[in-house]
């Protein structure tokens, strides 16, 4: 599901980051309201390289992916609660004149 990280010539520059390392430090800056630049030294990365890689899996959608792939998984096992579920709309009516 993840993408595909590109291919690196041999020689020079560092090893990539694990994606686990990398998801939970986006996980971090998600939940704690803390900017890319204040991510903790601890999770490993950069914060240059979690923003870069939280850009690269949301052009490729992953996150929308792994929201489907957690309802399929939760129905299948029924454990999801629809009661809890909260659908919104709202409805207007054109101006006439088209102002």
């Amino acid at each position: 599901m993840v993408p595909v990280a590109p291919v690196r010539p041999q020689g020079g520059g560092r090893r990539r980051h694990g994606d686990r390392d990398v998801l939970a430090a986006i996980m971090f800056v998600a939940t704690s309201g803390c900017t890319w630049r204040q991510t903790p030294e601890v999770f490993g990365p950069s914060w240059s390289t979690v923003y870069r890689r939280f850009t690269e899996w949301s052009r490729a959608r992953l996150w929308a992916k792994l929201h489907r792939l957690m309802l399929d998984e939760l129905g299948a096992r029924g454990e999801l609660d629809w009661s809890w579920c909260a659908i919104d709309s709202v409805n207007m009516r054109a101006t006439k004149g088209g102002t």
